[in-house]
């Protein structure tokens, strides 16, 4: 026998006994299902404790065993201070408290154990049979075409086996009412990570359902994956790095990915790169991310997804057809629990049922905020603000009637010669959405910061940019970077441009306002539905600007959302016009119901004065300047140059050689404008 094989096997039946082991305790310490009794916790951490495998069962007690735990802290004579020091050690805090895991085996009857310990000697080889050679394909990962094909279809037309049921919830995620009836509006696919997801929004008799279904894992193959991943943690080293930034978290899962393919052929060399892309990219986003809820985060149709309790399915709002219910059902409130944790420990806090409330970001960008029971009467909250991949750009903006073409160039007179913008209007109403579309329209060359809490703001390349962002004080109330903080800051760095994501607090109105005094171009956001609420809120608590200030403000532009029809539109465009100690709102352009479009409302009395003195130009020079802007993003309009750094390029060589473009533009040569400068 090989004593490799005989090793590998012990090692399963090690852990099957184990698992037996924690079922038999699990029958004599009964456990609540209230959403976050002392008991239920106490009772497991009795289960685990008492067993002799005391070590191996924690490990395995967890959803993910934390790749966190695996943090490379030999670097820590590079921590600098105190603050630092303690992020790192709040991301190894408590890692194998079985209190905030999930239990990846599930009570099930003792047959079901048995079975499984069946499952894994076919797994080893020890009792091949010609008859089981489908089911044996299925477990070890061996799927064919025409299984996997007829397994997809059972997928979408049956309603789950117990068995499926008990699969599904070893990850602690399980989907349900496989069998929705109705007509399906949209279906499309998902791949990340080597795996993919059948994406399908059917129209009910009750709702709208968006449906996610996923190729089934066999307890067997559960267990190969259960070692695969603590393999990968015991040879892999993480440093905290890797975790928060982005494009270093993008070689942190190419590396695992290697190792996984790697460590999983050696296990079964005759695997198919098919069926290995998909259990390595599975365990991927187990380890790496927070399960299922990775296909919902990277369908880039949804705006926002909503973990409201493990009683109630999750909802998604879909750009196109709002607020959808899904399939998808966390286990129990232990599931939420666990996925803000690890979203708070790769921040470096902690959210605990003394500190029940969490704001972070994804590495992704995405933002994350988290309720714990009993704030939450309900249960455990998650909700998960989606950051754009592709974002909005003035194009798309003008397509879905959001503004129009001479509102768009408008704009774009404005930003280009450094008149200072405030975008305003409700929550969700398309603010930073119009404020990231406008800033393309910024020449080279210049120096722009921006400043926000949490990153959403996406530039060309081209730009000479500087993106800032808060940072939240440790556990400890240390470390916090505000946002006065950086605006002060960013005075001292030179800058051209100044973007601030959103007015909040009157020490940040005034020094932005300062700013626009000496001379910065300042963009930002503020909440207030209309242009007479905009000057309101400037002039009064909590802001409490003098309102001689308001004249630097040469353009307010309000957003507007209409929720019933679903849809974001400019409402007014205006300019502030301020006489002795008080100040009023000269609309300009307003959205008209009736027709749905921008309407000319009142003759300006002050921008265009602003844009002469600061350039020179005469009233008819600047109706030519936007004349030319029109037919430019026109043109873009017929070519579909919507692309942030398509767009980009023809920008900027707007700003490199206005007559060019123009010549292009005559001999409708789009292929040199896109590629200009590469």
């Amino acid at each position: 026998m090989n004593p490799n094989k005989d090793k590998s096997w012990k090692h399963h039946q090690k852990k099957a006994e184990e698992i037996k082991y924690i079922h038999s305790k699990n029958q004599h310490h009964p456990q609540t299902n209230h959403p976050a009794s002392p008991t239920k916790h106490e009772e497991h951490q009795k289960i685990i404790h008492s067993s002799t495998h005391h070590e191996t069962a924690d490990k395995k007690s967890s959803n993910i065993p934390n790749l966190t735990s695996k943090i490379d802290l030999a670097d820590n004579s590079e921590i600098k201070d105190d603050t630092d020091k303690k992020m790192y050690e709040s991301l190894n805090y408590n890692l194998t408290d079985n209190s905030e895991t999930i239990n990846p085996f599930p009570e099930r009857f003792s047959e079901e154990i048995e079975s499984l310990k069946k499952k894994i000697e076919k797994y080893e080889g020890k009792e091949q049979n010609p008859d089981d050679e489908d089911e044996m394909s299925e477990q070890t990962g061996h799927v064919s075409n025409n299984v996997k094909e007829k397994h997809n279809q059972d997928i979408a037309k049956e309603e789950p086996s117990h068995k499926e049921e008990q699969r599904e919830s070893i990850i602690g995620i399980k989907t349900y009412q496989k069998n929705v009836k109705g007509d399906i509006l949209e279906e499309y696919s998902i791949k990340l990570d080597g795996a993919s997801a059948d994406i399908k929004i059917i129209k009910g008799e009750v709702g709208t359902t968006y449906t996610l279904s996923t190729p089934k894992i066999s307890i067997a193959t559960n267990a190969l994956l259960n070692d695969l991943r603590e393999e990968l943690i015991a040879i892999t080293s993480v440093s905290m790095q890797e975790l928060i930034d982005p494009k270093a978290f993008i070689s942190l899962k190419a590396k695992f990915k290697e190792e996984a393919i790697k460590l999983l052929t050696k296990k079964i060399p005759t695997i198919s790169k098919e069926t290995s892309s998909l259990l390595v990219g599975t365990l991927i986003q187990e380890m790496l991310g927070i399960g299922k809820i990775e296909y919902l985060i990277n369908d880039p149709n949804l705006e926002e997804i909503v973990i409201v309790s493990a009683k109630e399915p999750l909802r998604v709002y879909s750009k196109k057809y709002g607020w959808l219910i899904t399939n998808i059902l966390l286990e129990k409130e232990e599931t939420t629990i666990n996925y803000a944790n690890i979203i708070a420990r790769r921040v470096g806090r902690q959210i605990t049922t003394l500190n029940p409330l969490l704001d972070a970001h994804l590495v992704t960008g995405d933002r994350v905020n988290a309720v714990l029971y009993p704030i939450n009467t309900k249960g455990n909250t998650i909700v998960i603000r989606k950051f754009a991949r592709d974002p909005y750009t003035i194009i798309d903006l003008i397509n879905n009637k959001t503004c129009d073409l001479e509102s768009a160039a408008l704009l774009w007179l404005a930003v280009e010669y450094e008149m200072n913008i405030i975008i305003s209007g409700g929550t969700a109403s398309g603010k930073t959405v119009l404020l990231n579309a406008c800033m393309p329209f910024i020449p080279p060359n210049q120096r722009i910061i921006s400043i926000e809490d949490t990153k959403e703001l996406i530039l060309p390349e081209f730009l000479y940019w500087t993106p800032l962002v808060t940072r939240l004080a440790n556990a400890e109330g240390k470390g916090a970077v505000t946002m006065i903080d950086l605006l002060i800051n960013s005075l001292r760095m030179r800058p051209d441009r100044i973007i601030l994501g959103e007015m909040r607090r009157r020490e940040e109105a005034m020094v932005l306002f300062e700013a626009m005094h000496t001379g910065h171009s300042v963009y930002a956001t503020l909440h207030a539905d209309s242009a007479a609420e905009t000057i309101s809120r400037l002039t009064h608590p909590p802001l409490d600007i003098p309102p001689n200030l308001l004249g630097t403000i040469n353009l307010n532009v309000v957003m507007f959302r209409d929720r019933r029809r679903g849809i974001r539109r400019v409402l007014q465009i205006a300019e502030i016009e301020v006489e002795g100690d008080s100040a009023k709102a000269n609309t300009l352009y307003r959205w008209s119901a009736e027709t749905d479009s921008l309407v000319k409302h009142s003759k300006s009395s002050k921008f265009f004065e602003d844009i002469s003195r600061h350039t020179s130009m005469s009233e008819n020079e600047i109706n030519k300047e936007l004349q030319i802007k029109k037919k430019i993003i026109l043109w873009l309009i017929k070519h579909n140059v919507r692309k942030l750094e398509d767009l980009g390029m023809a920008i900027n060589l707007y700003y490199q050689n206005k007559e060019l473009l123009l010549k292009k533009i005559a001999k409708n040569d789009i292929n040199f404008v896109l590629n200009y400068g590469k």
